[in-house]
C-alpha cells in the first residue's frame, strides 16, 4: 500500500493510543472529539486529493527509493520541478481547507534529515543515513503522516540548553543504553502531532560541545509509551461544541497545535539519526527552516485565496462591490497574495542538488519568502476585515437566527442586498472572522508571524545569505574603485 485512502487514514488513527489532555481532561477518542476532529479532516484531505486523477500530478510522485507511486508529502525532492510542485500542492490544499493541513512539517523534516545524515556519514563514518532510508521506505510504503518536531520550550532565551535552571527545557538524551537511548524534554507548538503516525525530532538550535546531549534527532511512533500531549487552545474553539455550523465559520476543517512531552521515552538505536554530533545540528536547523519557510509561500497563499474570495462575497452581499475603494482593496489583496506565491515559486525554481541527491531550495529566497509572510497576510486580513464591516464581530449567534421568535428580527436587520438570504451573509462574515480572528487564524495570521521561526530568525539568515561583500565588489567595479 503506497497510497492510503482518506478512510484508511482515519481508521489508522483510531487504532492508535494517544495520551492527549484537552482542557484538563484526558481525551478518550481524539478522532471524534468535536474540537480536534476538524484538524483531522484537514489532514484527511491530503489523502483524499491524492486519489483524484485531476490532482494526481501535484499530489503524487514516483519514489526514487522504491519506484512506487507515493503521496508527495512522503517524497524527497529530486528536482527543482519537485520543489515547485510542492508549493503548488500546498496552495491547492490551502484552497480546499482554508486552514493548516499539517503534513508540511514532516515533509520538510524528512528532506532536511536526509541530506544532513548523508553528509554526516560522509564526514564522520556514522550509519545514520542508512537508518533514515529504512525509516523513509516504511513511511512511503504505508503513506504515514510524519510530524516534524523542532521547537523546544527554550526557557530563558539568554541561556544555552545546558545552562538552563531546568535542563529539560530543551529535549535531551538522559541515558545511553546498548539497545538505544532514553529521552526527556518537550516540543512546543507541535502542528498536527495528534493526527500523525510518527514523530521526527530534530534539534531546535545550533549546539556547541557543551550541549552535545541536546544535539539529537530520532523518530518514534506518535503514540509511543512515554509521549503525551497537552492540546493548545485556539480562539473561539469551544464554538465547535455548540452543535451549529454558522458561528464556527469553517465547520469542517481546522488545524491544531500541542505541547508534546517526552517522559523518559525509550528510542532504539535504529531510530536515532543524530546523537551528540553537535557540529551538524546547526545545518539541520538551517535546512529544515529553509524548507519550511518555502512552504509558507504555498499554504498561506491558498488560505489567502479563500479569504480574498470571502471578502469579495461580503462586498457583494453588502451591496458595495461596485465601489472603487472596494475594488482597489481586493486588487491589493490579490497583489500581496501573489507576491507571497512568487517568492515560494522563486526559491523553488532556484533550488540545487545536495550531496545526497535531494534538492534544497535557494535559502536566501526562502527566507525572503517567510519574511514577507510575517507581514503581508496581516495586511490581507486587515483589508478583509475592512471590506467585511463591523457586523463580522457584532453579529448575533446562529441560535438567535434560528429562534422561532427573534429569528425573524435577526433575519430582517442583518440583511444586505435583497436577493441574498441573510443566512448566506452571516456565513461568509463568520468565515472571514474564522480566518482572521478565530481558530483558522492560528494557521494563517499568527502562524504567519511565528511559524518556521520568528521574523528575526529570517533576518539573520538573510544577512548570512545576502553576500554583502560581493555586492560591494560590484559597486567598486562600476565606480572604478581599486583596492
Amino acid at each position: 500500500m503506497a497510497l492510503k485512502t482518506a478512510e484508511q487514514y482515519e481508521d489508522s488513527l483510531r487504532k492508535m493510543k494517544f495520551k492527549v489532555y484537552l482542557m484538563g481532561e484526558l481525551v478518550k477518542n481524539p478522532v471524534d472529539n468535536p474540537i480536534i476532529r476538524p484538524s483531522m479532516n484537514s489532514v484527511k484531505m491530503t489523502y483524499a486529493l491524492a486519489q483524484k486523477p485531476e490532482h494526481e500530478d501535484l499530489m503524487t510522485v514516483k519514489s526514487h527509493l522504491t519506484g512506487q507511486k507515493i503521496n508527495r508529502f512522503c517524497n524527497l525532492h529530486q528536482s527543482t520541478e519537485d520543489l515547485v510542485k510542492k508549493v503548488k500542492m500546498q496552495r491547492l490544499l490551502g484552497q480546499k481547507t482554508a486552514s493548516c493541513f499539517q503534513r508540511c512539517v514532516g515533509m520538510d523534516a524528512i528532506n532536511a534529515v536526509d541530506s544532513v545524515t548523508f553528509e554526516m556519514d560522509q564526514k564522520l563514518g556514522t550509519k545514520y543515513h542508512e537508518r533514515f532510508n529504512k525509516f523513509l521506505k516504511m513511511v512511503q510504503g504505508q503513506d504515514f503522516t510524519v510530524d516534524g518536531a523542532m521547537t523546544d520550550p527554550k526557557g530563558d532565551r539568554g541561556l544555552p540548553p545546558g545552562k538552563q535552571a531546568d535542563p529539560d527545557l530543551y529535549t535531551r538524551v538522559v541515558e545511553k543504553r546498548k539497545d538505544g537511548i532514553v529521552v526527556r524534554g518537550a516540543k512546543a507548538h507541535q502542528t498536527g502531532a495528534i493526527n500523525s503516525h510518527w514523530i521526527l525530532v530534530m534539534p531546535t538550535v545550533a549546539m556547541t560541545k557543551d550541549d552535545a546531549d541536546y544535539a539529537l534527532s530520532f523518530v518514534a511512533p506518535a503514540d509511543a509509551e512515554g509521549i503525551s500531549y497537552i492540546y493548545g487552545r485556539q480562539s473561539c474553539d469551544t464554538r465547535k461544541l455548540e452543535g451549529g455550523e454558522i458561528d464556527v465559520g469553517n465547520r469542517q476543517f481546522g488545524g491544531h497545535e500541542a505541547l508534546m512531552v517526552f517522559d523518559n521515552l525509550f528510542v532504539p538505536w535504529e531510530n536515532v539519526f543524530m546523537c551528540g554530533e553537535y557540529d551538524f545540528s546547526g545545518l539541520l536547523v538551517e535546512r529544515f527552516a529553509g524548507y519550511h519557510r518555502q512552504s509558507y509561500g504555498g499554504c498561506k497563499v491558498g488560505v489567502g485565496d479563500v479569504l480574498i474570495g470571502a471578502a469579495a462575497l461580503a462586498a457583494d452581499y453588502n451591496g458595495a462591490a461596485k465601489a472603487s475603494h472596494i475594488k482597489d482593496k481586493l486588487i491589493e489583496m490579490i497583489h500581496l497574495n501573489e507576491t507571497l506565491y512568487s517568492c515560494g515559486i522563486a526559491c523553488s525554481a532556484q533550488g540545487h542538488k545536495t550531496a545526497s541527491g535531494t534538492y534544497l531550495i535557494d535559502l536566501l529566497l526562502a527566507n525572503v519568502c517567510k519574511q514577507n509572510v510575517t507581514r503581508l497576510p496581516y495586511e490581507i486580513a486587515r483589508l478583509a476585515e475592512d471590506i467585511a464591516g463591523g457586523l463580522m464581530v457584532t453579529m448575533a449567534s446562529e441560535k438567535d437566527l434560528r429562534h422561532p421568535e427573534i429569528g425573524k428580527i435577526v433575519e430582517k436587520y442583518f440583511k444586505g442586498i435583497a436577493s441574498v438570504p441573510t443566512e448566506n451573509r452571516c456565513r461568509v462574515l463568520r468565515l472571514v472572522e474564522n480566518i482572521t480572528l478565530g481558530t483558522a487564524a492560528v494557521g494563517y495570521r499568527t502562524e504567519s508571524m511565528h511559524g518556521a521561526g520568528s521574523p528575526q530568525a529570517q533576518r539573520i539568515m538573510i544577512s548570512r545569505q545576502g553576500n554583502l561583500e560581493q555586492k560591494k565588489r560590484l559597486a567598486k567595479e562600476i565606480a572604478g574603485i581599486k583596492d
